[in-house]
């Protein structure tokens, strides 16, 4: 979703007089819900059996009563395909993916191997699809991309630091622990030791840890015990539980880093001005790595020497996925004091 941000930009100043809607489900929508391109986004439940039957057929009435002159299907999968067709636009472009697409008018090929192609540089293979479009190349300096800050969300937030113990003066870093999958995950003690090296001789700073819901146990417990090795509990470890989309965009901007892995919250991450120190296991950070100006802080750490990266993340061929387990805390260390710097 993050990664489609560019393109509205894109399509915007392309088509400046142009109606332009986006279509969402619920959980997603807090990423394009304020977006300044935008004219209209269409937020869409996420159901399953009939009741997600039901409710495409009610959405399918409403996309053709706006008469769309193009669909643009962005993610490629089975639900996407069918409301993109079931949209009636006269264009309906998409990826070329076996068994989905008849439902285009307009087929975009997309590499089925691993390549060091950004994301977003894929996607806009999709834009010059369209009939007449003349626009170039993406750029980052041009077409970042863009979640805006909801002044709310960051009320909120600010608010929850304070009850944490964080003071207003301190040096926020927060550290992303969650990944999607085991194949992203760096181990618990790496992250316990970062937090350990980050704090200690440090009394302005704070780390602040986030997670997916879950891995909300695995947040606890490395808060434990770096608190525990720190033998502190005076909020320069701090857990704030779940937040939504809207407040992790708020607390990213409030901080001095951020450090994660490769997932949705370093994305986000690179909607603001915050130094990122990115961790790649499996995946390459050519491919993957925040989608922002080069004036902007952007340190990669990951394993260049490994012949198995990337991987599918399906198996492990090794079976100790090392392209993590190798990637010493030292290394995310200094590449932080350096951000920091």
């Amino acid at each position: 979703m993050v990664f489609t941000t560019p393109l509205i930009r894109g399509l915007r100043r392309a088509y400046p007089a142009a109606r332009i809607s986006y279509l969402v489900e619920e959980a997603a929508a807090p990423i394009v819900r304020h977006n300044p391109h935008l004219d209209a986004v269409i937020v869409i439940p996420r159901q399953r059996g009939w009741r997600r039957l039901r409710d495409d057929v009610a959405l399918a009435r409403r996309l053709r009563r706006e008469r769309f002159d193009v669909a643009i299907d962005l993610h490629g999968g089975p639900r996407s395909a069918w409301l993109t067709w079931l949209s009636g636009a006269r264009e309906r472009i998409g990826y070329d993916i076996r068994g989905r697409r008849w439902m285009y008018t307009r087929i975009v090929s997309r590499a089925r191997e691993l390549r060091p192609s950004h994301s977003v540089v894929n996607q806009w293979d999709l834009l010059q699809a369209i009939p007449g479009w003349r626009e170039g190349a993406a750029s980052r300096e041009r077409d970042g991309v863009e979640i805006l800050l909801e002044p709310e969300a960051d009320v909120r937030m600010r608010g929850r630091l304070t009850d944490a113990g964080v003071r207003p003066d301190d040096t926020l870093v927060l550290l992303h622990v969650s990944a999607g999958n085991p194949f992203r995950r760096w181990p618990e003690t790496f992250f316990e030791d970062t937090i350990v090296a980050l704090v200690t001789g440090h009394p302005d700073r704070a780390v602040v840890l986030s997670s997916g819901p879950s891995d909300r146990a695995a947040a606890l417990r490395i808060a434990a015990a770096a608190r525990q090795r720190l033998r502190e509990s005076d909020g320069r470890v701090v857990d704030l539980g779940e937040f939504d989309l809207a407040e992790l965009r708020a607390l990213i901007q409030r901080s001095r880093l951020f450090i994660g892995g490769d997932t949705g919250p370093l994305h986000i991450a690179a909607a603001t001005a915050t130094p990122v120190v990115g961790i790649y296991g499996p995946t390459l950070s050519a491919r993957s790595a925040p989608w922002r100006s080069a004036q902007t802080t952007i340190i990669s750490v990951e394993q260049e020497d490994l012949t198995c990266r990337p991987c599918d993340q399906r198996s492990c061929v090794h079976g100790d996925f090392r392209c993590l387990t190798r990637l010493i805390p030292d290394r995310v260390i200094a590449a932080a004091e350096q951000a920091l710097r």
